[in-house]
């Protein structure tokens, strides 16, 4: 009977510990609300390109990939939405860009699907390190296209946002003119 109750005691235990470390152990960053850890990679020419260096935009961090047919599919809305936000002013952010983290692998690729796509935004970066790069790692990315929408102090305001809501949630932010 005792060695029933130890048994049933190290269960409980063990569930504690694994619940306990689902909670310390989610990916930085990942929710609404809470700060935007720093990207810091390169570009297609080498260059360090710092999400940080944004900081006073509303930006949209774009996990995606030149392989990805989703990502390629909705690259046309995020370069309406860059242009038609670009200019504008936010409740907590002048101007909008997009900051790109390509899951590529081959420069080349990337490259070629970066012009073909239009993304004509500056911010594109990659560690070329596919599923097991480090951005997407820090951002708990386990599909793409995602995404995460940022406001100018760095925090998070909405994830995965695609077309049409994309837009919505960019005019929710908007600065109103006073009357």
């Amino acid at each position: 009977m005792n060695t029933i109750k130890k048994f049933k005691g190290s269960i409980v235990l063990a569930a504690i510990i694994l619940i306990t470390a689902g909670f310390i152990f989610k990916p930085a960053g990942f929710a609404v609300g809470s700060k935007a850890p720093e990207l810091a990679f390169k570009n297609p020419e080498g260059k360090i390109m710092k999400l940080s260096s944004l900081k006073g935009k509303v930006v949209l961090i774009d996990f995606w990939a030149s392989w990805c047919g989703p990502c390629r599919r909705e690259n046309p809305a995020v370069v309406r939405a860059y242009e038609k936000y670009k200019d504008k002013k936010f409740v907590n952010g002048k101007g909008f860009t997009v900051f790109s983290y390509s899951l590529d692998k081959d420069v080349n690729k990337w490259k070629a699907a970066i012009l073909k796509d239009n993304l004509t935004w500056k911010y594109h970066v990659s560690d070329l390190k596919g599923w097991t790069s480090e951005g997407s790692k820090l951002y708990g990315v386990s599909s793409i296209p995602t995404s995460y929408l940022i406001d100018g102090k760095g925090n998070i305001l909405a994830k995965n946002l695609r077309g049409a809501a994309l837009d919505a949630e960019l005019e929710k932010h908007l600065k109103k003119p006073k009357p």
